[in-house]
């Protein structure tokens, strides 16, 4: 039987990167997608992570899991320590959207770019990439950068001009030994970046489906 993913979205951008990367990368598993962009103009709105949120969260997966899900992929970066709530309680895989690329990341070197174009990700980003590294035992350096206008560009139909900001920051950003992009929707831009920054560029849509699948051949 192929596995049944969740895929749990705060909004409608992330559904294409992630579908084109399980059809390159997986193709035999279903896909379940959950869309509730509420969450995302909700978190945006008000600043932080709020108990109700979580509460939505906790919702959402207690559902996937019952409608027989075998794992679970949340698609949108700002809600890390809710989805670790959602971790807690569930007795199936549960995957934070940046969670395998950061371990990419971590192995690539201690100094390492983080590109949001969804600004409350970069802090939630941030404090989970710390997190990461200390409990490996690394001392790291995060380089953040915000895509001001990336998201808003692609929500208005404006490919090109998403990427163009994303390639933008990528460039901005020195020093590092490799750039993260944190949303979902910018790894369309992945290639136009590492060529513009000239260094390995990570994207959470291909990590992440390598994860799942080794976690669920266990």
């Amino acid at each position: 039987m192929n596995p049944r993913i969740f895929l749990i979205h705060a909004t409608a951008l992330s559904i294409g990167p992630i579908a084109a990367a399980f059809a390159r990368l997986w193709p035999e598993a279903e896909l379940i997608n959950l869309l509730e962009d509420s969450l995302s103009r909700d978190r945006q709105r008000d600043g932080r992570l709020t108990e109700a949120m979580t509460g939505r969260l906790l919702a959402l997966a207690r559902y996937a899991e019952r409608s027989g899900a075998d794992a679970i992929l949340f698609t949108c970066s700002a809600f890390g320590t809710a989805i670790e709530a959602c971790k807690a309680q569930a007795a199936i895989p549960i995957l934070k959207p940046n969670e395998a690329m950061l371990e990419e990341a971590l192995a690539l070197g201690p100094n390492i770019g983080l590109i949001a174009s969804f600004q409350p990700t970069l802090p939630a980003l941030e404090a989970e990439l710390l997190d990461a590294a200390r409990a490996a035992g690394k001392t790291i350096r995060v380089h953040g950068a915000l895509a001001e206008g990336a998201m808003e560009a692609l929500q208005a139909g404006d490919a090109l001009a998403h990427d163009r900001i994303v390639t933008a920051a990528a460039k901005s950003i020195s020093a590092c030994d490799v750039v993260c992009l944190a949303q979902f929707s910018m790894s369309r831009a992945a290639e136009a970046a590492a060529e513009a920054c000239a260094r390995p560029v990570l994207t959470t849509p291909e990590s992440a489906v390598a994860k799942l699948r080794q976690l669920l051949a266990r």
